[in-house]
């Protein structure tokens, strides 16, 4: 009952609201900043390799290798597989274009998040939170929108993605092992709850390290991770380059299929492909900006830049590259695919029993990435809440809650935990995006700033009197 009530919410959520607000957003800031997210790629390639300030200071790559490990994880691999399979070959150009529009509102979101970012003892923090209480002029709306971020990620993202990581394992024959629990007289397989434990105890060791031990594990592990992806995904293209033209024109002509779209519109390749292409790049949501803003950098536009990377990444390469790795098997998807076994399948017809094993290891290091990502912008969310770093006894209690939480993932039901996800990330959204549309002209303002002195030839420094902004916590001249 609990799964149908939020699955009502889900899609009236997504179908009536959110699509007008992101798209129309995300066209809105394309057209202030005249196509950022194209007109500067050289820009964003030279603002992600700049050195930070301190030698334990956080760098633009390390903040966007937080970002991208938060939004490059299970849903890459099992989100575009469900909407492969439930909305067709159609629902990856949608998803491409939730990914280009959506880059721009990214742009905007993480260079606020930097202009109000704060000075801390462990260097810089910020996020929407607190360019939020700036323009609501009080902190209810921040602390709301903090709530649903710390159930978002803390909670509904953390255990979805426990359940992916245990899933994946589902095709091999260890995973069914029932066991008779004597107290409830049921049989359970208790192999999802070990796997579970396992992930739990690894990210319990990570988060007793601080956000420090967070940043070094994704720095080192998400570049890694993503290129051998995207190179497996690029061998199997190859391998079925007779099949891309076909599949081409299945995605262009399924996208535009007006009759299929409009007969079930909740169901459709339009509605999975903005769905999922939102849980994956979460551009607008308000979730990277925690991570922009603690990158040391010398103007917030240089963080701006890097952010679109991220979304480019996640979208337009990762899950762009499980897309054709499944499409190009030949395999058809079905509904009773959806998920891991659609994308085990796929892999398994063209590389043999080499394929379930790749991406079983894929999805382990997209998890577990992903669970250390979101955490680090749940810690973040707490120092907001308490306007301070919190106590180490809270921290303790926190981190195990937290560890705790992940390991009961691995044995729910997915539908919920996806309709959860979807549904406390859209409060996140409705939020947000409103907020950037007003606050918006302060970062269109920095570009231009950003832009002049890029045109003197001047390594950018950002003022913010420059802007019309009087006094920032950081930004001091």
């Amino acid at each position: 009952m609990l799964n149908n009530i939020i699955s009502h919410i889900n899609d009236a959520l997504y179908t009536y609201i959110l699509i007008i607000v992101l798209v129309l957003g995300g066209l809105y800031f394309t057209f202030r900043t005249k196509g950022v997210q194209f007109r500067l790629l050289g820009e964003q390639i030279r603002s992600v390799t700049e050195k930070p300030k301190g030698k334990d200071s956080v760098s633009s790559f390390q903040a966007l290798m937080v970002s991208t490990a938060s939004r490059v994880g299970t849903g890459n691999i099992i989100g575009v597989s469900t909407a492969l399979c439930l909305g067709g070959f159609g629902s990856v150009f949608w998803m491409w274009v939730v990914a280009l529009v959506g880059s721009a509102s990214a742009f905007v979101e993480s260079t606020l998040a930097q202009i109000y970012k704060k000075n801390g003892p462990d260097g810089c923090y910020g996020g929407p939170a607190y360019y939020i209480e700036v323009a609501t002029k009080n902190r209810v709306l921040s602390i709301i929108f903090t709530l649903l971020l710390i159930v978002t990620y803390g909670v509904g993202f953390n255990m979805l993605a426990s359940y992916n990581l245990q899933s994946t394992f589902s095709a091999y024959e260890f995973y069914n092992f029932n066991v008779k629990l004597p107290v409830i007289n049921t049989e359970v397989n208790i192999v999802p709850w070990i796997i579970g434990l396992i992930t739990a105890v690894l990210v319990c060791f990570c988060l007793f390290g601080g956000g420090k031990r967070l940043i070094n594990a994704t720095t080192a592990i998400v570049p890694i991770m993503g290129l051998a992806y995207i190179l497996v995904a690029l061998v199997i293209s190859i391998i079925n380059i007779r099949l891309l033209p076909d599949i081409f024109t299945r995605i262009f002509t399924e996208a535009f299929d007006l009759t299929a779209i409009f007969g079930g519109f909740t169901g459709s390749c339009v509605m999975l492909g903005i769905k999922r292409g939102l849980f994956s790049n979460e551009a607008g949501v308000g979730s990277a900006p925690n991570a922009s803003a603690s990158a040391e950098v010398s103007h917030p536009v240089k963080q701006g830049l890097v952010q679109i990377l991220s979304v480019f990444i996640d979208t337009l390469l990762v899950s762009t590259a499980t897309a054709f790795m499944c499409m190009s098997s030949g395999i058809e998807p079905t509904a009773e695919m959806s998920g891991a076994p659609y994308v085990q399948a796929a892999m398994q017809k063209t590389l043999g029993v080499a394929g379930p094993i790749f991406i079983t290891v894929a999805m382990v290091l997209f998890a577990f990435t992903t669970l250390l990502g979101n955490l680090f912008y749940v810690e973040k969310a707490f120092n907001y809440l308490f306007g301070k770093q919190p106590s180490k006894v809270f921290m303790t209690v926190y981190r195990i809650v937290a560890s705790l939480l992940i390991f009961v993932g691995a044995g729910l039901s997915a539908d919920l935990l996806w309709n959860l996800s979807d549904v406390f990330m859209g409060g996140m959204t409705l939020i947000n995006m409103p907020v950037i549309l007003i606050m918006g002209t302060y970062a269109f303002k920095a570009l231009d700033d950003y832009l002049r002195q890029r045109k003197a030839g001047k390594d950018p420094v950002f003022k913010a009197k420059n802007i019309g902004i009087e006094h920032t916590d950081y930004w001091q001249d």
